[in-house]
C-alpha cells in the first residue's frame, strides 16, 4: 500500500514515514502543498495524509483541487487544529477523516485501515456496470444514485461530495431514524466525538439546499435520537 504524506514539519514527516515503513507501507513525503497536489493527482496512492497548515498551498485548498478530479482516494487530515469549525472545514474541503495532533500510531493505523477498506468498496462499486437505473423518489425529491444527481420539483440541486453522501445515506434509510454516530460512521468512516457538531452543521447545509427552497420539508430532527428523511406527519 502506498501512502503520500504531505507535511511541512520535517521531524513530523520523518516520524510518520518511519512508522508507516515499519508497518509495511510504502510512503512518500511532500513538504509543501504544491508538490503534494502534483503527487496526489498522479493517482498512485492508496491514501493521503494531509496537514492543513502548508506553505505555497494549504491543505484545505489542496484537498478541494484534488476532489475536482478524484473523489475516491481517501484523505486523512492531520492537524493541530481540533476545533469543530476546523474539522468541518476539512470535511467540507473533501477530507474523509481527521486526526488531531498529537496522536498515537495505533489510532493512525486503525484510521488508515478503515479508510482503505472503504476505498476498495467504492472502487468495486464504480467498476460494476449498472444495468438498472437506481433512482430514489420521495415527494418531489429525485436522486439518481448512478449519476449522483439530485432534483426537487425538476430543478437540479448542486451538492458537494459529502453533502451528497449524507443525502444518499438518509435516502437509502428513508423512514428510519439515524443517530449522529451512525451517520458519522457511514458517511465519514470515523468515530463520532460528542464534543463536535459537524453532523448538525452538514444537516443544516443539506436543508438549505434540499429543503428550504421547497415544500414539503423532508429532513427531520428526532430530538434525542438523530435525523430522518421522510414526508411530514399528516
Amino acid at each position: 500500500m502506498r501512502v503520500l504524506i504531505v507535511e511541512d514539519e520535517t521531524k513530523v514527516a520523518e516520524v510518520l514515514k518511519r512508522g508507516l515503513t515499519e508497518a509495511g507501507y510504502e510512503a512518500d513525503v511532500a513538504f509543501d502543498g504544491q508538490i503534494g497536489l502534483r503527487l496526489a493527482k498522479s493517482g498512485n496512492y492508496d491514501l493521503i495524509l494531509l496537514d492543513i497548515n502548508l506553505p505555497l498551498l494549504n491543505g484545505l485548498e489542496l484537498c478541494k483541487q484534488l476532489r475536482e478530479k478524484d473523489e475516491i482516494t481517501p484523505v486523512l487530515m492531520l492537524t493541530a487544529l481540533g476545533m469543530s469549525d476546523d474539522i468541518v472545514a476539512g470535511l467540507e474541503a473533501g477530507a474523509d477523516d481527521y486526526l488531531p495532533k498529537p496522536f498515537r500510531f495505533n489510532e493512525l493505523y486503525a484510521r488508515i485501515k478503515a479508510l482503505t477498506r472503504r476505498k476498495k468498496i467504492l472502487t468495486a462499486m464504480a467498476s460494476q456496470p449498472g444495468d438498472v437505473q437506481d433512482i430514489f423518489t420521495l415527494s418531489d425529491l429525485e436522486i439518481d444514485f448512478d449519476a449522483r444527481e439530485v432534483k426537487r420539483s425538476g430543478k437540479s440541486i448542486q451538492l458537494t461530495a459529502k453533502e451528497y453522501a449524507l443525502l444518499e445515506y438518509l435516502a437509502r434509510n428513508a423512514g428510519k431514524v439515524r443517530s449522529r454516530l451512525e451517520i458519522a460512521e457511514a458517511v465519514w468512516g470515523l468515530n463520532f466525538e460528542t464534543g463536535t457538531n459537524f453532523i448538525d452543521v452538514y444537516i443544516n447545509y443539506l436543508r438549505n439546499k434540499v429543503d428550504k427552497p421547497f415544500n414539503p420539508k423532508l429532513i427531520h430532527t428526532v430530538t434525542g435520537f438523530g435525523y430522518i428523511l421522510k414526508l411530514p406527519d399528516a
